[in-house]
């Protein structure tokens, strides 16, 4: 069959046109590279070792936390402006000691923590449960607890889900038992933090296969290695990266990391390059 010079130049503008759309449709989609932060330096000095952001705490104890302190949040917008680096999450370390499933003023913590990460850019709040906040008895669920914690995260998830953050649960569970923690929540602002080296070191779990299980629900990891450094155990980081890899998380993989050397800045650079290397990513 033959075709006209005039018909086939349309049908080729035509095929480019299309494919072109296609590109920008998948580029538009296309998810953020994964991002090395930490929660042990600050701002100014995770600039300096090359970090992509920071994790800050949200404070002790007090009617009014201190990352909700207006000029707690001026600073830290001043600093990510002249750094460039964002502040990735709020860690509510204080509700290891003040449990969010019994001390009375949680709640109100939890929402001060939304709206301050709202106001200084971040994306997720890490609700801690450890020490006294801590879910299991053994490797048993504390079921009052639980079911207290579940209905104070249920109570502030709406507000969570307004402002753009994240709930991100990091706790000493399986990973059966945060499917079920999650399905008892029942919102997708609610998801885990997950510690590879709490949860595959210190309890024993097979972590790999866990972050496989929690595909989809993992909202932030923490990378830790005791007092040593991240390469200094390859295999075991090996085997996270792959299954973080197989899982398509690209998120932010936060450093909780030790400084073996005595100097935050050098030891945080090389556990970040380190990670970087198995993800094979770049700064930024």
């Amino acid at each position: 069959m033959t075709v006209s010079r005039r018909r086939f130049m349309k049908q080729v503008a035509g095929s480019l046109a299309a494919v072109t759309l296609t590109s920008r449709g998948r580029a538009a989609a296309a998810p953020p590279a994964l991002r090395v932060g930490a929660c042990v330096l600050g701002l100014e000095a995770a600039k300096q070792a090359g970090l992509d952001g920071v994790e800050v705490g949200a404070g002790d104890a007090a009617d009014t936390l201190n990352i909700f302190q207006a000029e707690t949040r001026e600073r830290l917008r001043r600093q990510t402006q002249a750094t460039g680096l964002p502040v990735c999450s709020i860690m509510m370390g204080l509700l290891n000691h003040y449990p969010l499933a019994s001390d009375p003023r949680a709640p109100a913590w939890l929402e001060q923590c939304v709206d301050a990460a709202r106001d200084i850019g971040a994306r997720t709040v890490l609700v801690a449960f450890f020490g006294k906040g801590d879910l299991q008895s053994g490797k048993q669920i504390k079921e009052p607890e639980f079911n207290a914690a579940v209905a104070r995260l249920k109570a502030a998830a709406p507000r969570a889900a307004d402002a753009g953050v994240t709930l991100a649960v990091e706790n000493m569970l399986s990973a059966e038992q945060n499917l079920r923690l999650l399905e008892a929540v029942g919102h997708d602002a609610v998801r885990i933090y997950y510690d590879v080296y709490n949860l595959g070191k210190s309890q024993g779990y097979d972590a790999a296969a866990e972050i496989r299980a929690l595909k989809g629900r993992i909202a932030q990891i923490h990378f830790k290695n005791g007092p040593q450094y991240l390469d200094d155990d390859k295999p075991f980081f090996a085997r996270m990266a792959g299954a973080i890899t197989e899982t398509g998380y690209k998120g932010w993989i936060v450093l909780e990391t030790s400084s073996p050397s005595k100097n935050g800045v050098a030891d945080a650079k090389r556990n970040a390059d380190y990670v970087r290397s198995l993800f094979g990513t770049q700064p930024g």
